[in-house]
């Protein structure tokens, strides 16, 4: 089973406090990028994994989606979607994406914001997902950069005048990494980038779009915490079609 870290007291504290909490979607600097690639919501069937707090199932709805599926293996982030969602064509179920259970040829559009990083079986899940999607259908996600989760030690490292690198190594051995981020003992799960879209391609995807997202220069100019984000790629936004 994917380790259930969101419902964990501490994690699920912090995790609330951060922006994307607080703002949703547009409070995510990624959100335009990641919205560039999605298909029109109109008249789709959709199924978002690891939903949340449920911004995106909302989200789709109100921008013409027939339906949203959300799912989400913590109670904690499901009951905060069920308390802020009212749109009666929104279902939230838990699930644990290592064990995805959908009917075949159902729907129209897979989306999913940062969680594939957390799945051990991530071949297992595509195959699914492939099997569960209909004919010239999408998938969308975002996922941690695994450039960004390959390090033992994650973490900048800053020289005397303040400049940051951020620390490569293991790259190639891919498998768990252990993390503290907001609480700790925190699992991830390490590919290469070959791996993880070579993993797609064996499911029977057609890559259409891959983005190391980075911030724009407008984006720096109006969150200038963001600059960091230029030295190194910290997640991927990835679209492919069934």
């Amino acid at each position: 089973m994917t380790q259930n870290i969101y419902d964990d007291p501490e994690f699920f504290q912090g995790y609330s406090q951060m922006n994307r909490s607080i703002g949703g979607l547009d409070a995510a600097p990624e959100w335009p990028a990641l919205k560039a690639l999605l298909p029109s919501m109109h008249g789709l069937n959709v199924v978002d994994l690891g939903c949340g707090y449920g911004w995106f199932s909302r989200w789709a709805i109100e921008n013409g989606a027939a339906s949203v599926l959300g799912l989400d293996v913590s109670e904690k982030m499901l009951e905060r979607a069920r308390e802020t969602t009212t749109a009666a064509n929104i279902r939230y179920e838990r699930a644990d994406l290592e064990q995805l259970d959908l009917p075949a040829c159902s729907f129209d559009l897979a989306y999913s914001s940062l969680a594939l990083h957390y799945i051990k079986d991530l071949p297992g899940l595509f195959a699914h997902l492939y099997a569960a999607l209909k004919p010239g259908s999408h998938f969308v996600f975002s996922i941690e950069h695994p450039i960004f989760m390959a390090p033992r030690n994650p973490g900048w490292l800053v020289d005397s005048e303040g400049n940051k690198r951020w620390p490569l190594d293991s790259y190639q051995l891919e498998g768990e990494r252990v993390t503290n981020w907001l609480a700790e003992g925190v699992i991830k799960q390490h590919r290469t980038v070959g791996t993880l879209l070579n993993s797609l391609i064996d499911a029977g995807f057609s890559i259409r779009r891959v983005n190391e997202w980075g911030p724009s220069d407008a984006e720096v100019a109006a969150q200038p915490a963001l600059a960091e984000e230029r030295e190194r790629p910290m997640m991927m936004l990835v679209a492919v079609q069934r």
